[in-house]
C-alpha cells in the first residue's frame, strides 16, 4: 500500500470537494455558514517543561495544573520522564501523573506491577496514609449517620466499599496535603471512581429538584463534568455520630522499641472499621535488617517513606532477586504455601489474621522470604487481613 504523506492527503480532498460541481440551480452563497458543535481542542502547546540538564527539582504542574509533590522525590527519575511527571493536557483516561486544578493523583495496580494481585495503591496530594499535611474526612454510612474529622500527618482512615465520603485539605498547611491510599483489590483505577458531581451531571435538573424537593434554581451550579481535585474555602470543625470512627491517630500511638528500629501496628483489632486491611509502619536504623520472613497465607504491600533499603526475594527453586529501593518507591511479596509452619515461629491472634513466619533458627523449604536490608529510613507494610511485625535485627 502506497501511504500519502500528510499534505498529499489533505490536498486530495480538497480536491474532491472543490472538484465537484454545485447542482444546477442553486448557489454556494446561500448555503448556512458552519458552525462548530464542541469545543475546539486547545491551542495551547503541549512541550516537555524540562530535559535532564536542568538544576532544579521537577514538579507535577502544568500552567493551572497540578501540585508540588510534599513527599518522597525521586529527582533523576523525574528529570528523565517530564511527560511522565507532568504528562500533556492531551493525554487523557488511565494515565499514570493525573493533573487537576486542586492538585494530582498516581497509581499503581496490577496493570504496573502483576506480582501485586490483591493490593493496589494511588500517591495522591490534596484506606489512607497521611504523609503530610491534615486531612478533613467525611463519610455518611447506610444508616444515616454522619462522620466528619480531621487527621495529620501518619494518621490513617479507612471506608469499606460503598460509603460516600470526600476529603478535603485543611487550611492548616499553606502547601496543602499529600496522602497515600491503600486498595485490597489490585486492578483498581483511580479513574473509575463513583463520583457526585458526575452522577448529578447526567441527570436532568427536573428529577435531582424532584429527588431533594427543592426549585431547579437550587441547582443552577451543579458542574456540566465531575470535579476529581478542584480548589474549595477550608472546612469547618469536627461532627461525628458513626459507632465505629473511620480515622485512626496512628501518628499519636507509641511505636514499639525493637533491637534494630521501632515499629506501629494497626489491624482491626484497634481500628475496628479496618475489617480488610492492616498497616505496620516500620523504622529501621542502618545497618540494621528486617528477620528473613515469609507470608503463608496473605501479600505484603509496602510503600518506601524515607531512606534506601536492599531488599532480596527468595521463591524456591534458585529464583532470587535483590533491588534497591529508595523513598517513595513500591514493594510487593507474595503469599505461599509453607511445606513445614513447624520449622518457624508463627504468631496467630486472631482467626483471620495475618500471619508472619520468621526463619529464626531453622531452613525452610518451597518458602517465598524477603530481606530488608537499610541505609535508614521508614516503610508502611500493608496486608489485606490482620499483620503481626517481629523484629527488626540490628547490624
Amino acid at each position: 500500500m502506497v501511504k500519502l504523506a500528510t499534505s498529499h492527503i489533505l490536498l486530495a480532498i480538497a480536491a474532491c470537494v472543490y472538484g465537484v460541481p454545485a447542482p444546477t440551480g442553486t448557489s454556494t452563497s446561500s448555503a448556512a455558514q458552519g458552525s462548530p458543535t464542541v469545543p475546539y481542542a486547545s491551542g495551547n502547546p503541549n512541550y516537555p517543561l524540562w530535559n535532564d540538564t536542568i538544576g532544579y527539582t521537577p514538579e507535577p504542574i502544568r500552567g493551572k495544573l497540578g501540585a508540588n509533590i510534599l513527599g518522597s522525590h525521586n529527582v533523576p527519575i523525574a528529570k528523565e520522564n517530564p511527560d511522565l511527571l507532568a504528562p500533556p493536557t492531551t493525554d487523557n483516561d488511565n494515565v499514570h501523573n493525573l493533573l487537576k486544578t486542586g492538585g494530582w493523583a498516581r497509581q499503581q495496580n496490577v496493570n504496573e506491577m502483576p506480582i501485586a494481585k490483591e493490593i493496589a495503591g494511588v500517591n495522591m496530594k490534596l484506606w489512607s496514609y497521611v504523609l503530610k499535611g491534615s486531612m478533613q474526612v467525611t463519610a455518611v454510612n447506610s444508616d444515616g449517620q454522619n462522620y466528619l474529622a480531621t487527621i495529620n500527618a501518619g494518621d490513617l482512615w479507612y471506608f469499606l466499599p460503598g460509603v460516600p465520603h470526600s476529603l478535603q485539605a485543611t487550611a492548616d498547611d499553606p502547601e496543602g496535603a499529600e496522602f497515600l491510599l491503600v486498595f485490597d483489590n489490585s486492578t483498581f483505577n483511580e479513574g473509575s471512581t463513583f463520583l457526585l458531581a458526575d452522577w448529578l451531571a447526567h441527570v436532568s435538573k427536573e428529577v435531582v429538584a424532584k429527588n431533594f424537593q427543592m426549585p431547579i434554581s437550587a441547582f443552577d451550579h451543579i458542574p456540566e463534568h465531575e470535579l476529581y481535585i478542584f480548589p474549595s474555602n477550608p472546612p469547618p470543625d469536627n461532627r461525628q455520630a458513626v459507632p465505629d470512627p473511620y480515622t485512626y491517630r496512628l501518628s499519636r500511638v507509641q511505636p514499639k522499641q525493637l533491637e534494630g528500629g521501632t515499629v506501629k501496628i494497626v489491624d482491626s483489632t484497634t481500628f475496628k472499621v479496618s475489617k480488610m486491611i492492616a498497616v505496620a509502619e516500620v523504622t529501621v536504623e542502618p545497618g540494621a535488617m528486617r528477620e528473613l520472613h515469609w507470608h503463608p497465607n496473605e501479600p505484603e504491600w509496602t510503600f518506601f517513606l524515607e531512606g534506601n533499603a536492599r531488599v532480596t526475594l527468595f521463591a524456591a527453586e534458585a529464583n532470587a532477586r535483590t533491588f534497591d529501593y529508595q523513598a517513595g518507591d513500591i514493594g510487593s511479596e507474595v503469599s505461599t504455601e509453607v511445606a513445614n509452619p513447624r520449622q518457624g515461629v508463627t504468631w496467630v491472634f486472631l482467626p483471620r489474621q495475618r500471619q508472619d513466619l520468621a526463619l529464626l533458627s531453622s531452613k525452610a523449604s518451597s518458602t517465598i522470604f524477603c530481606m530488608t536490608k537499610t541505609i535508614g529510613g521508614r516503610i508502611c507494610t500493608y496486608s489485606t487481613r490482620q499483620l503481626w511485625f517481629r523484629s527488626c535485627r540490628a547490624k
